[in-house]
């Protein structure tokens, strides 16, 4: 079979096309300071890759179009327009200087899954979508996963008043200026019926090192981690002379976060030890470089605070066992721990009849039937908390994620897709 391209017949060589995609958009959306690739949500790196994309399926005559929250459709027509419809997901915006397949490889292996079926005559009785996920990264605006959020009425008027890190602008005024309709997000409204939609997959890289490890090319994800979140947490001291303040008269800000850490470590191990699912994380801390100094006891210090388990449980007691740290130690050292606003992403189970058809088919197909929970989040999570049936296919990928270096290879990417590829013709 063929695919019709700008009016030539052309084989279709999925390889061929995965490798193209990746080039295209690791050179359209690289860093300007030449480290990995930076696609801003809802700015210009994640617009770039959408057109990349888009430009591709329009090229084979596949229906485009964007969503209510700007979020990019590539539609696949069945045979039975009443139907519920499979969707076929992952995000196209990345961290700062990130890495090329953090999102960008399940886009990709779900613009191949509908080429391959076009080009092999598979007309499916439901439709099959592609959705490219806007702004799933939290590290534009703190708002993770908001293109999905904003199909399930999932925004508040707090959420799109979210500032840019850079402060320039708020998510609500760079959402719009990508033709989402902000009015309808901010009442609430349902962007997407839940119940038109027969299943959600996802495909996405593993962001930790189990594979490699295991030497897994593939594995089967059974949930996903939640997590509880503030962008900013300030400790707020007294700034003094650092030769002339004794230590029972200091206030000092960074003392007081670094026992807060400790402690919060503690707690860490010792209820990993007693089997709990938990990570904890303090991404950003910093002094006020207008006014730190080495002679100088700091008064303010600003850090960020994540906790991450797949028990609701889990979350909401190391919480509230953060706070209550952080009223002992402020009492202890005459600091006060001011908080922004509280950021919460629900824990996500995988469908269980999801799970087991794709290990199945693993078996199958040569791969190995293994399954892995996700410690990062996925906008998978979003669906399979609105009721949608969803469940997640991990690549192997070396060296992490959320950073430049990421290295999944095309053939343990083209296993997954072959895999997805089987999973969709036999569930359409």
């Amino acid at each position: 079979m063929k695919l019709v391209a700008n009016n030539a017949l052309t084989p279709f060589d999925p390889r061929a096309t995965a490798d193209l995609l990746f080039r295209d958009l690791a050179r359209a959306t690289a860093d300007p300071n030449g480290i990995g690739v930076s696609r801003e949500s809802y700015g210009e790196g994640e617009q770039k890759a959408i057109e990349i994309i888009r430009r591709k399926a329009e090229g084979i005559d596949l229906e485009t179009a964007l969503d209510a929250a700007a979020n990019l459709v590539v539609t696949l027509p069945g045979r039975d327009a009443d139907k519920p419809f499979i969707v076929i997901g992952s995000h196209l915006d990345s961290v700062p200087q990130g890495g090329n397949y953090d999102g960008a490889a399940g886009v990709v292996a779900g613009l191949i899954v509908l080429m391959r079926m076009k080009d092999e005559g598979v007309i499916p009785t439901r439709a099959v979508k592609l959705v490219a996920m806007r702004g799933e990264e939290s590290a534009w605006y703190g708002k993770t996963c908001v293109g999905s959020y904003a199909l399930f009425g999932g925004l508040t008027q707090q959420d799109l008043a979210l500032t840019h890190r850079s402060g320039r602008v708020t998510l609500g005024d760079a959402m719009q200026a990508r033709g989402a309709d902000v009015a309808r997000i901010a009442r609430g409204e349902t962007l997407l019926d839940p119940a038109a939609i027969a299943a959600y997959l996802e495909l996405h890289i593993e962001q930790g090192p189990v594979m490699v490890a295991r030497g897994f090319p593939t594995a089967i994800v059974t949930g996903i981690r939640g997590n509880i979140r503030h962008k900013e947490i300030r400790c707020v001291g007294e700034a003094a002379h650092s030769g002339a303040v004794p230590r029972w008269l200091r206030r000092d800000a960074v003392f007081a976060v670094a026992e807060l850490i400790t402690h919060l470590d503690e707690h860490w191990d010792s209820l990993q030890q007693r089997g709990l699912d938990l990570v904890v994380t303090t991404g950003i801390i910093s002094t006020n470089p207008a006014e730190h100094a080495m002679s100088r006891v700091p008064g303010e210090v600003s850090f960020s605070f994540e906790v991450r388990s797949q028990s609701s449980d889990t979350l909401e007691a190391f919480y509230h066992l953060m706070r209550t740290e952080c009223r002992a130690i402020g009492d202890k050292r005459k600091v006060e721990f001011r908080f922004d606003r509280r950021l919460d992403t629900k824990p996500a189970r995988m469908d269980d009849n999801w799970v087991e058809r794709l290990l199945r088919l693993s078996k199958r197909l040569g791969l190995p039937a293994e399954t892995l929970p996700s410690g990062a989040g996925h906008d998978a999570a979003i669906f399979a908390n609105e009721g949608v049936p969803s469940a997640m296919i991990f690549i192997r990928n070396e060296h992490g994620s959320h950073n430049p270096l990421e290295a999944m290879t095309l053939d343990d990417f083209l296993k997954g897709t072959d895999l997805l590829y089987h999973a969709v013709v036999e569930a359409t």
